[in-house]
């Protein structure tokens, strides 16, 4: 059975409660889980750039903090129920791709994430990170929806 599960957020109320039932489904199966987060990083074009150094400083301290509060929602579910939790977070235009090197570096052996169901021109025109990590990583992916 699977001994280390990876739980991506992005804050919203699908991943916490992709959170909750993953966190429990490790404490059934006595697996570990790692709580994981990716802060995209500041993009914006102007040609003031003593505005932009100000509020690239804010964009990150305020995406370090929220990325805290959101593994925050992991440690304590895990806390709550008696399972082993790590946490990390990184920044990265490409969510997918750094959840699939966080469960390959961290030796997880299901992935246990949330979809926001996403069909349609809409998914065509953002794509989904869900369905970017189910096809490129040979990891079992778990999906809440």
């Amino acid at each position: 059975m699977f001994k280390h599960i990876l739980l991506p957020t992005d804050g919203s109320e699908l991943s916490e409660a992709a959170i909750q039932k993953g966190v429990q489904f490790a404490k059934d199966i006595n697996a570990e889980v790692t709580g994981f987060h990716v802060i995209l990083p500041f993009h914006v074009f102007s040609l003031r750039m003593g505005i932009l150094e100000d509020t690239k400083e804010q964009y990150e301290r305020q995406s370090k903090g929220q990325a805290e509060q959101f593994l925050g929602v992991i440690k304590k579910a895990a806390e709550k129920a008696g399972v082993s939790c790590d946490t990390e977070y990184v920044t990265s235009s490409h969510p997918y791709e750094m959840i699939i090197k966080a469960a390959e570096k961290k030796g997880c052996d299901l992935i246990m994430m949330a979809s926001h169901g996403r069909r349609g021109l809409h998914w065509l025109l953002i794509g989904s990170e869900t369905h970017k990590v189910l096809t490129h990583t040979k990891i079992p992916v778990l999906v809440f929806r």
